[in-house]
């Protein structure tokens, strides 16, 4: 294990005693790796050192932390991806695969991001809403068509009600209210 690897700048420093007990030096209290684990869901960076030897032994911890993860639960890591992967050590492209596996979970992260953003923006122009709003204007016509007491002035306050923003959903409106007209005249 090398020496401090990673840069420690920012970095909470996080010591492993032979105990086996992590201590953040940070906030000076022992933890858990439940607690790395949050951490490292929180975005923390930090570096976890042998206390004795000053050795960097965050790989090795970060490799524990998933190792649990994956035996208290539900399971990340397909067993054809960690054969995979058991495969690639001591394969010649084995030093390509840290490089790959890092710029695929970046391109992974900003996908994500990306489709998040996109819902946040766009949940207005979902094709979802606009269908379940037409349902519901062509519930109300069809409930307006056979109820004859039902007043028409409520079919023309409500399709002036979003101000001309759906057009769509004014056709559909004005469709149904021209229905309900015909079937009206027909009853009488």
């Amino acid at each position: 294990m090398a020496k401090r690897d990673h840069n420690v700048g920012d970095a909470v420093i996080i010591k492993k005693y032979a105990n086996r007990r992590l201590y953040n030096t940070s906030s000076s209290s022992y933890i858990t790796l439940d607690d790395l684990s949050k951490m490292t869901r929180e975005g923390t960076d930090f570096i976890v050192l042998d206390a004795k030897s000053g050795d960097d032994i965050t790989h090795s911890i970060l490799t524990q932390i998933i190792m649990e993860e994956e035996a208290s639960g539900e399971h990340m890591l397909p067993v054809s991806f960690l054969r995979d992967l058991i495969g690639m050590y001591g394969n010649s492209m084995q030093s390509m695969m840290p490089h790959y596996l890092e710029a695929a979970m970046v391109n992974f992260r900003e996908n994500q991001a990306k489709l998040h953003e996109a819902l946040r923006t766009n949940i207005g122009n979902n094709p979802l809403t606009k269908m379940a709003e037409t349902n519901m204007a062509m519930m109300r016509a069809a409930t307006k068509a056979f109820m004859p007491g039902a007043s028409e002035g409520k079919a023309v306050a409500d399709s002036s009600a979003d101000g001309g923003d759906n057009s769509e959903l004014n056709e559909l409106r004005q469709q149904m209210a021209a229905m309900q007209k015909k079937l009206d005249e027909l009853s009488n």
